[in-house]
């Protein structure tokens, strides 16, 4: 029985996503969002702007019930909480909610796996109600899936959910005329094998005549850093791809140092969050009590 626990916290940089890459991270001021109640987290953090506030969407998690649902909380002008409500839950684990506009709607596109397929979600009434638009259909199925709009066409990176090692260390991409599909996976998948810069964490962009893909680092942890991959070549039959170094932490991370696996960017503003890996007996003791209610169940 796993003692450790990764614990996330999320932070919001009043800053583009291009800025932040072109001045470093060490030194930016983040406004961190609250901490949640021991054994609880928000984590994977996607901003949306809508008329009137920023929306950021994040999976919220609860060692107890391990299962991910994702929270819409409403910002105001100085980064404080104004709303915080539920916005997506579904019978499985849910995270990693890419928020988007495409086609003259708003499209989230969370983490799914345990579904056994990846869903696209169409905002309907406003950010806190969505509705399941459609399958994404791909060669396998995927963890974290990102999409990009470039050349005339989507792009879709992602990292398959067959076995631990493909979820870290393995990268996919698939293209579509629409978002919705049908979509064709690139015939030299898997593009990129590589346990430090696979499987992508964040908001892929293009910059200058190059694509930032964010990808987590987990050589040494899940989830250890963050570590930039520029794509340099990105077609129906090529790929090519350099990877940075990891990004530094900001200074302002206290004991949340353990890692970081989500580098997002909307709205005019950057979103990370960093961990701190607990392994204390009160946590052995939670997943304990939780076999045991369940196995009395």
């Amino acid at each position: 029985m796993p003692r450790r626990k990764d614990i996330w916290r999320c932070g919001l940089i009043a800053r583009p996503l291009e800025a932040v890459m072109a001045e470093g991270m060490a030194g930016a001021k983040v406004h961190w969002l609250p901490e949640e109640p021991r054994f609880r987290f928000l984590a994977d953090p996607f901003a949306w702007r809508g008329a009137d506030h920023l929306h950021l969407f994040a999976e919220v998690y609860d060692y107890a019930t391990r299962h991910g649902t994702i929270e819409l909380l409403t910002l105001d002008e100085r980064f404080q909480v104004r709303e915080r409500r539920p916005c997506l839950a579904e019978p499985w684990h849910l995270s990693y909610p890419v928020v988007f506009e495409a086609d003259g709607a708003v499209w989230m596109l969370p983490e799914a796996h345990r579904s056994g397929a990846l869903y696209l979600y169409r905002m309907s009434a406003g950010p806190h109600d969505w509705v399941r638009e459609t399958e994404i259909r791909l060669d396998c199925v995927p963890v974290d899936a990102t999409p990009l709009y470039h050349g005339g066409r989507w792009w879709l990176f992602y990292s398959p959910a067959d076995s631990k090692a493909t979820k870290v260390g393995h990268l996919h991409v698939a293209w579509a005329e629409r978002i919705t599909g049908p979509w064709f996976p690139h015939p030299g998948n898997p593009v990129r094998i590589d346990r430090s810069s696979a499987r992508p964490g964040g908001t892929a962009l293009a910059i200058g005549n190059r694509i930032l893909l964010p990808t987590q680092d987990c050589t040494r942890t899940y989830g250890g850093a963050i570590r930039p991959l520029w794509i340099d070549r990105l077609d129906e039959t090529g790929f090519a791809a350099t990877p940075a170094p990891p990004l530094d932490m900001p200074a302002s991370v206290g004991h949340y140092r353990d890692g970081m696996h989500t580098l997002s960017g909307g709205g005019g503003v950057t979103l990370i969050d960093v961990k701190y890996i607990d392994r204390s007996m009160a946590g052995l003791w939670l997943d304990i009590n939780r076999r045991w209610g369940r196995s009395g169940a």
